[in-house]
């Protein structure tokens, strides 16, 4: 059950100071707070024998008084300063998680659902939190606090009476410790189910605009409902043990307040101890529900906290799939990038998604890739943004194989806009100085006029302010393609590449923009991917993939004269665009 504390040396040591001050402080204050009843059992034996003068009396106001705000100011001391460290140690976690996060590569996310890491950056932490908090607190009022009653109960009052209120501890010890491991188990279930829950809510808004044109609103809402039934019944069953606690506490204190009264006022009796004993010694045994119920609150806590934190340590400890090697090579500049043979199959698959790839590419030079929709363009990219691990073959810039450069150096020179456009949910202006984090408004209407953008700007309501909604809601599949590609311009990069970045515009805004490349980019390298072949008409070079593999190579003049797919497709387009001109 402790582990869980373990598992989070790291944070106190880091922060010993802070934590033995808190648990200090507590101390002090719960000693503070064993004064009052003893001097309450004072008063009234003062009152029996008829010795309580005005100046006792004054004095034990007073001393009341003084007591209070003593006890008041500690309490505040160290209830900031534990629970400021639970909010630090959750403030931590999620900027380690976040770290985290963007230092993967594909294959994790693959594997993991975005709602479930959701799941584990907010509820996870928030249960770590308590632990690192209220926790400690129930960790020390159920053994410190505890003691320290029983030991006063014991030496000022009575050994005899105080075993025998006891008695029931070692029960309720037992019962809580049964209930902890049921818990966890539990617990674990009701989180990893809220995470499930999570990722369905983000597909159905994300999905909005399909889910409505499909009309399968009803079908939305009826797998909501499943999903939220289960976390409702995986949660009532942690509820269900929750409900025992309690209970069973009050059920075992009942049963010590039983004992200590009925003996209690047979020690009155026998003259063993006194009246204002026995007031003393049942305010004692009140004053140790508190500490009896933290026994079962420090189960309930830790091993919630467990379960979270193997969790979040899942996610924490799993190894980057591509990492940088030791003392990584930093190029200057990029003359050649070549593909030596390559091949890759994708985790999980049999069949290679690029089989025996060889190209090689000049500083300044403009390639088109081109193929059948599946036939491996996408995955040429990602290889060269050096997104997955293992991968046959070499793949070199200026000859130094990637995997030994540096991977935020090489990231860095390169400005990728992929099929699918990621916009967030800011304003233009933000989403556009993504790529350049201090641009102005100058740099931004330039690149807007090299993504032919300018005129859409002008109908927004806010102009460059306009909010686009999450994902880019707000803004047409063209809108939102010609924001990521202003968005990539404003960087200026060593390499460029368009994954079929210019599907949702016209030929002739298309046109517009690759006339506005051609004039932009010289002496930089541009990677076009495109089902539309006019958009690479221009390219040094041409590949045709198919299946994975260079089925044709060369110039668009080249391909022509080859009779073969190439210039079938391009013959194709060309008489559609001649029907519908």
């Amino acid at each position: 059950m402790f582990s869980v504390f373990k598992k989070l040396d790291w944070f106190f040591k880091y922060y010993w100071k802070r934590y033995l001050f808190a648990i200090i402080a507590l101390i002090f204050a719960s000693l503070l707070s064993l004064i009052p009843p003893k001097l309450a059992g004072f008063f009234i034996d003062q009152i029996q024998y008829d010795t309580l003068t005005m100046k006792l009396l004054t004095i034990l106001i007073v001393g009341y008084l003084l007591l209070a705000f003593v006890h008041y100011t500690v309490s505040f001391f160290w209830d900031y300063t534990l629970f400021s460290g639970a909010v630090i140690l959750e403030k931590w976690l999620r900027s380690k998680l976040i770290a985290h996060f963007l230092k993967m590569s594909p294959p994790f996310f693959e594997k993991n659902k975005t709602g479930e890491l959701m799941a584990r950056s907010t509820n996870d932490l928030k249960a770590i939190a308590l632990t690192a908090g209220f926790g400690v607190l129930t960790l020390v009022d159920s053994t410190t606090f505890m003691l320290m009653i029983i030991a006063v109960m014991g030496f000022t009052i009575s050994w005899k009476l105080t075993v025998a209120a006891l008695i029931p501890l070692p029960i309720m010890a037992f019962i809580m410790n049964k209930y902890g491991s049921v818990i966890h188990n539990r617990f674990t279930e009701a989180q990893a189910a809220f995470g499930e829950m999570n990722t369905g809510v983000l597909e159905s808004v994300r999905g909005i605009r399909v889910v409505r044109a499909f009309v399968q609103e009803d079908e939305a809402k009826d797998r909501f409902r499943n999903k939220t039934d289960e976390v409702y019944e995986k949660n009532m069953a942690v509820a269900k043990i929750d409900a025992l606690f309690e209970p069973t506490i009050q059920i075992l204190v009942g049963l010590s307040y039983t004992i200590g009264i009925g003996y209690g006022a047979f020690l009155v009796f026998n003259q063993a101890i006194s009246l204002g004993d026995l007031v003393s010694f049942n305010v004692y045994l009140g004053m140790l529900i508190w500490p009896m119920f933290a026994v079962g609150e420090l189960i309930n806590v830790m091993q919630r906290g467990n379960a979270s934190l193997d969790r979040v340590n899942d996610i924490l400890h799993y190894q980057a799939d591509v990492k940088n090697r030791e003392n990584p090579i930093m190029l200057t500049d990029v003359n050649t990038i070549s593909f030596d043979k390559v091949t890759f199959t994708y985790p999980g698959s049999k069949q290679p998604s690029i089989e025996n790839v060889s190209i090689t590419v000049n500083k300044g030079d403009t390639i088109g890739i081109v193929g059948k929709t599946g036939a491996g363009k996408s995955t040429l990219f990602k290889l060269l943004l050096r997104q997955y691990p293992r991968v046959e073959g070499t793949i070199a810039f200026s000859d130094v194989p990637i995997k030994d450069l540096d991977l935020e150096e090489l990231r860095q020179s390169i400005a990728y806009v992929p099929q699918e456009q990621i916009l967030f949910s800011k304003n233009i202006r933000e989403n556009i100085q993504f790529g350049k984090e201090k641009a102005t408004d100058e740099e931004i209407f330039q690149v807007m006029e090299l993504a032919h953008f300018l005129n859409d700007i002008k109908e927004l309501p806010n102009g460059l302010d306009t909010e686009i909604g999450e994902s880019g809601v707000t803004l047409s599949g063209g809108q939102k393609q010609r924001v990521s590609l202003a968005r990539a311009f404003i960087k200026n990069p060593e390499i460029l590449i368009l994954d079929d970045a210019m599907s949702a515009v016209d030929g002739k805004t298309e046109a517009n923009i690759m006339n506005h490349l051609r004039k932009t980019r010289q002496g930089k390298t541009t990677f076009i991917a495109s089902h539309r072949l006019s958009a690479v008409r221009h390219a040094n070079q041409i590949i045709v993939l198919e299946d994975g593999k260079i089925m044709e190579q060369g110039t668009h003049e080249n391909l022509i004269e080859n009779n073969g797919w190439y210039k079938e497709q391009y013959e194709l387009q060309q008489m559609e665009e001649g029907s519908t001109s």
